[in-house]
């Protein structure tokens, strides 16, 4: 966008973007809001499988680059987006979250949603440090007779590696380890960064504490969008 920090003519609604690392609490985060603020929760991974599941042209579009292990290209997933925030429950706006990814999606979405008036209105970053991320992520087991999945942190087994249901011995997927965990983190947050610097060269960016309690967390969260509100 040429000008982010002037609120655009002609558009009411408000388009907030929760930025988080996995592990971060922020789909949690943004069930709450959705259900407090009557927005709905706009997240890329689930347009791409509602898309895929009802074979609409730019769910087959993002299936032939997928079943050829290529990324879905930018404009086809912004496309999405745009498609989602044209309908009717989305109309006072939306809360998007899983993308943008990288500066180059921000720099595209803003040039879409300028170009009918509109912004990124907020955003919002919930900050946990790596190591913290990494111990929640790979705190997961599951039990591989009945699929209960047991947190070590949160949700522990009464007996320690074992199932509550039938005593099972609990294991954890390759993804949930801790040097794997490690790693995927190591990729996915520069670029979460680099967006972050994106929108706070516009003024738009709260960062809030995510090792806070849940209900901390969400209040943080709505003075910083009461604040957003204020100033647009």
């Amino acid at each position: 966008m040429t000008d982010s920090g002037a609120a655009p003519a002609g558009t009411g609604r408000e388009i907030i973007l929760l930025v988080g690392a996995v592990g971060a609490g922020k789909g949690t985060q943004a069930a709450i809001l959705s259900a407090e603020l009557g927005l709905p929760h706009v997240a890329s991974g689930n347009l791409f499988r509602e898309a895929l599941r009802d074979g609409t042209p730019l769910g087959e579009d993002a299936r032939e680059y997928m079943q050829r292990g290529e990324l879905v290209p930018d404009d086809l997933t912004i496309q999405m987006v745009m498609e989602r925030l044209a309908r009717p429950d989305a109309v006072a706006g939306a809360i998007l979250d899983g993308f943008p990814r990288t500066v180059r999606q921000a720099e595209a979405l803003d040039e879409t949603l300028a170009a009918q008036g509109e912004r990124i209105d907020r955003v919002v970053f919930i900050e946990v440090p790596m190591d913290v991320l990494v111990r929640r992520v790979s705190g997961r087991w599951i039990c591989p007779t009945c699929g209960t999945t047991y947190h070590l942190g949160t949700d522990p087994p009464r007996l320690a590696g074992r199932c509550d249901n039938d005593g099972t011995e609990l294991v954890q997927r390759d993804d949930d380890r801790p040097e794997v965990v490690s790693a995927r983190m190591a990729k996915q947050i520069p670029p979460m960064d680099a967006v972050i610097d994106h929108y706070e060269a516009a003024g738009i960016v709260t960062r809030v504490d995510g090792q806070r309690p849940i209900a901390e967390v969400t209040a943080a969260i709505r003075e910083a969008l009461g604040q957003g509100a204020a100033s647009r």
